[in-house]
């Protein structure tokens, strides 16, 4: 199975918020070779993870070196990925540092279209959450400018309405 059909069979079964989701098969439909993949100037998708603590309540954040925001890890599918979980763990990994973390079981917590510099207009994230073992040390890569832990509560002081609904639909799947 290719990863562009791994990408249609996720938002087939994904249930939640069903204009998004139509949104996402429909630009996947319109672009069967290159709506995974950067080169896609009309958008394309991505694949993210939040990374939680539920021991300590916590989420980790990295402040984006080119956004300058408070973000989750994620970022573009690349061709060895078998799949969007795949592609979100990983780029999790990376961007965090920390090894051993593993996806929350069910799925993708949310989907989320959001507007980006060009040439590219949109990307079309697939959100996940990765649950970090309890001794989880996070380590900067070089598409951050920081790392830093938050509290569940402290997300809306530092990150934007994405951020802060991806934190409560994690939540409220732990």
């Amino acid at each position: 199975m290719s990863l562009h059909d791994d990408a249609v069979l996720v938002l087939k079964a994904y249930e939640n918020q069903e204009e998004l989701r139509q949104y996402y098969l429909d630009h996947l439909a319109a672009h069967p070779e290159d709506g995974l993949w950067k080169a896609c100037t009309d958008g394309h998708v991505t694949a993210s993870a939040l990374v939680v603590d539920p021991s300590r309540g916590r989420v980790l954040l990295t402040l984006h070196k080119k956004l300058r925001m408070w973000l989750q890890m994620g970022g573009h599918c690349e061709p060895g990925d078998a799949s969007l979980a795949a592609a979100a763990l990983r780029e999790a990994t990376e961007e965090s540092g920390v090894p051993g973390l593993s996806l929350l079981p069910g799925g993708p917590v949310r989907l989320d279209r959001h507007p980006i510099p060009g040439p590219c207009t949109q990307h079309l994230d697939v959100q996940y959450a990765a649950l970090a073992p309890a001794d989880a040390t996070e380590a900067i890569s070089d598409e951050s400018l920081d790392l830093r832990w938050f509290a569940y509560g402290e997300v809306a002081d530092v990150a934007d309405e994405s951020v802060v609904r991806l934190v409560e639909a994690t939540r409220a799947r732990l």
